[in-house]
């Protein structure tokens, strides 16, 4: 349990720093944005796909026995 707090708190750190520097996170081309009037619908499928695989990414890497 230690080690995923630990894996967890650097992924938001790491996530924190990327947005600090400029990325553009949760507005990369494909995240879908409709706009009627005073009605706004933002799907960020994109940064989603990209979230899930680098917690993969991560959690594999920690988490291989």
């Amino acid at each position: 349990m230690g080690k995923l707090l630990v894996v967890i708190g650097l992924a938001i750190a790491a996530v924190g720093m990327l947005i600090m520097l400029g990325l553009p996170f949760g507005r990369l081309p494909g995240d879908v944005m409709i706009r009627r009037g005073n009605f706004t619908l933002y799907f960020p499928i994109v940064t989603s796909i990209v979230l899930s695989l680098l917690l993969t990414l991560v959690l594999t890497f920690f988490l291989r026995r």
